[in-house]
């Protein structure tokens, strides 16, 4: 009999129950939520074509057939389907296959609308996804609806993409067959797709990705879902992206599958709750370590209980690659989501359908509303693919990262903003599109030659301090984690004039152009590692000397003056400037961008601060968000630091020692006294952490101290996130937190 229940297979039957049935039955052995179901195996599809006298015929018409002509492969794939749908089904399969589907309903209660599924036998492998090469047919009722779409399905074992896959592949057509997943339907409320670890680089990442409604609005890239990127190895969920969701597919009171336009506010509305993404994150965990391999899941949620629908492995893993950016001052002219990394440039080629796919010719960037597998001729001829809709789990997604095309999807209007002709660079990786062909500068052009030995790895981030732009290559060398503190106030102070008095003299645009091109220098250099910017703290006595710094005002003590966070909310002005140029970044699509807060010692200055970020236009959700904790003030207000909403807290330990000593750093008279290991230093720093690791807020040390082997220790003792140091220190503030972390895991040995 071709019949075999979900509940007697697993991933060892692909010859028989196909790849996706394989892995439904194997999650469902290992208790796994998955509908209840059967398979018409593939033993049955050869019995039908040799019945039928089609296998032979079929394979002759294939035989030399040249999948890169188009029309070719469109006309040979619509004659096979046309006799395999046409053709009669034997008495005793099709007897067969209305059996099973009784059964289902009598375990159910009731005639039950299903899911019928292709599971091609060569479908859902380690080696190949074929994503999206077969038919799916949703809200099935009745034992003649599903004959028909199982024969449907059958069919579909030779659309143009699925032969065009098996010949890129290496498959030979008549080694291929097809099972045919009968499946009880999961209405769902929410559905999506998850990545258990990255798609990429295999990071501990889990990206899921969400709508309302039937899961194929996703996979279709009929819509851009939320995203959500829960961290597995910090246990916490690090970014929410709400998409607008115009559309959900869904069964109407007739049974019908169709689609319905959302209300404004629901299509703004997130899908998924916390408490519904740690349950994904559960059962993505759980069916990763079965197989042993990252795992690209589908799901759906229905009155509340997560059903698991599909598993296959990732298979467009490499690891992190050698990184490539463009050089210049670009503009940029479309926004999106980066799905598959890397630059491609060349012209834009706009395609509506399948049909157009011709018009695309090697090195072109193909633009669509979204791609569909009947595009994946042209996508592996493009240089670059920008969509319209889709998430990072969409056709266009998934099929560039397995041809390793860069790629931009949900751009929302590239079919409109782009025309055919222009020419344009697209990163992959950032999510952007510039006007132009640019130069592009990879990782090998950044490197000079240096002494070959292991890099030590550890737990504890050691970042690197800059001061200069024109540091940024030397400090990158060094093999640092990320650059913790970015003093702009240098960069300001070698400008030609007083920053207020560009401002005052009309001239603000060309500041933040200045103030843009001296972050872009160092965040482009470190991408996509972190780098913190501290917003402008210089004291007034060293803004003197510039022009139009004859207005400064005389303080007794400008290091306990007029300096910092809080001559930034007094001149606000100049505040929104440096937003307005790390805006810029984020909008090119620079996500390794910090902003830090100097000499807070107030929440409503932080408070005040945030609203000024928000007003300007850049979401805190797109940057990290931070305060140094540089006074004792800051220190002793850490938990309502912490609730205002701050990322991380990075000490700026030469400041808190001279507020918490009273002992002027720049005083040769009290020099010796200045200690930064002091006990009432020390206690500060430790509550700082110790509340920031209940609150899952990151903690760093950017000031001088970060530098000397015996201060770090005690940090890493405390349990300190990361440490910046000077660049001639960060290798042996490493070596120094290596020994330090084995100590530790040493001493937890020895007490066991």
């Amino acid at each position: 009999m071709g019949i075999l229940w979900l509940n007697e297979i697993g991933k060892d039957d692909i010859p028989l129950a196909g790849g996706k049935g394989a892995n439904l039955g194997e999650l469902l052995r290992n208790e796994i939520p998955v509908p209840n179901g059967f398979v018409v195996d593939s033993r049955t599809f050869l019995e039908f074509m040799e019945a039928t006298g089609l296998w032979y015929q079929v394979n002759d018409m294939l035989r030399g057939i040249d999948v890169e002509n188009t029309d070719e492969l469109n006309s040979v794939s619509e004659k096979i389907r046309k006799l395999i749908e046409s053709a009669e089904i034997p008495e005793n399969i099709e007897r067969d296959i209305r059996n099973a589907y009784r059964k289902l309903c009598e375990e159910e209660g009731e005639e039950v609308f299903v899911a019928v599924r292709s599971s091609a036998t060569a479908e859902d492998l380690p080696e190949a996804s074929f994503a999206g090469q077969q038919e799916t047919y949703l809200n099935v009722k009745g034992e003649d609806e599903v004959v028909d779409k199982v024969r449907k399905c059958w069919s579909s074992l030779y659309t143009p993409r699925a032969i065009y896959y098996r010949v890129q592949q290496g498959f030979k057509h008549e080694d291929v067959s097809i099972a045919v997943v009968v499946q009880k339907m999961v209405n769902s409320e929410k559905s999506g797709v998850m990545f258990t670890s990255h798609p990429v680089t295999g990071e501990k990442l889990c990206i899921i990705e969400a709508a309302f409604g039937l899961g194929e609005a996703i996979v279709s890239g009929a819509v851009s879902p939320d995203t959500y990127v829960y961290d597995r190895v910090k246990r916490k969920l690090v970014e929410v992206n709400i998409a607008e969701k115009k559309i959900m597919i869904t069964k109407n009171e007739k049974g019908e599958t169709v689609t319905v336009e959302l209300p404004p506010e629901k299509a703004r509305e997130r899908v998924l709750s916390d408490e519904e993404i740690e349950e994904l994150v559960k059962f993505a965990e759980l069916i990763e370590n079965h197989y042993g391999h990252p795992q690209d899941v589908e799901w759906g949620i229905e009155k509340g209980k997560v059903y698991i629908l599909q598993s296959r492995a990732i298979t467009t893993i490499k690891g992190k690659k050698e990184a490539e950016t463009v050089k210049g001052d670009l503009k940029v002219i479309l926004k999106g989501l980066g799905a598959s990394p890397g630059i491609g440039v060349g012209k834009v080629k706009i395609i509506s359908s399948e049909k157009e796919i011709n018009k695309v010719e090697e090195g072109d960037v193909l633009v669509t509303t979204m791609t569909t597998p009947d595009m994946v001729p042209a996508m592996k001829r493009a240089s670059a693919i920008i969509t319209d809709e889709g998430g990072m789990t969409c056709h266009a997604a998934i099929v560039s990262r397995e041809l390793g095309v860069p790629a931009v999807v949900g751009t929302k209007e590239a079919t409109k903003v782009l025309k055919d002709g222009m020419v344009v660079t697209v990163d992959g990786e950032k999510g952007v599109v510039y006007e132009g062909a640019v130069e592009i500068e990879r990782d090998e052009d950044k490197k000079t030659e240096v002494i070959a030995k292991a890099k030590i790895i550890t737990a504890t981030e050691v970042k690197v301090n800059i001061s200069i732009p024109d540091g940024a290559k030397r400090a990158y060398e060094t093999g640092a984690d990320g650059v913790g503190l970015f003093r702009i106030e240098h960069m300001v102070l070698g400008l030609p004039k007083h920053p207020m008095k560009y401002i005052r003299d009309g001239e603000i645009e060309e500041y933040i152009q200045k103030l843009y091109e001296g972050m872009k220098a160092v965040v482009d250099t470190f991408y996509p590692k972190p780098v913190w910017i501290r917003t402008l703290d210089a004291p007034t006595d060293e803004f003197r000397a510039m022009e139009g710094g004859e207005n400064e005002p005389i303080e007794a003590n400008p290091m306990l003056g007029f300096r910092g966070i809080r001559r930034d909310l007094v001149e606000d002005i100049h505040f929104r400037a440096e937003i307005r140029a790390i805006k810029r970044l984020v909008d090119e699509g620079y996500t390794n961008v910090g902003i830090m807060l100097p000499l807070v010692t107030r929440v409503e200055e932080v408070r005040r601060a945030k609203q000024i970020i928000e007003e300007e236009g850049l979401p805190l959700s797109k940057i990290e968000f931070g305060v140094m904790v540089e006074t004792p003030a800051a220190a002793l207000i850490i938990e309502d630091l912490v609730r205002e909403g701050i990322d991380f807290v990075s000490f700026g330990t030469n400041d808190l020692t001279q507020y918490t000593l009273a002992v002027d750093r720049n005083n040769e008279n009290v020099a010796y006294l200045y200690d930064e290991t002091h006990p009432a230093v020390m206690k500060l720093i430790e509550h700082v952490i110790r509340v920031c690791k209940e609150h899952g807020v990151k903690t760093s040390i950017c000031g001088q101290a970060g530098s000397y082997p015996h201060v770090v220790e005690k940090l890493v003792m405390l349990g300190i996130d990361s440490v910046s140091a000077n660049p001639d220190a960060v290798e042996r503030v490493r070596e120094t937190v290596a020994r330090v972390e084995k100590k530790i895991m040493l001493d937890k040995l020895r007490g066991l």
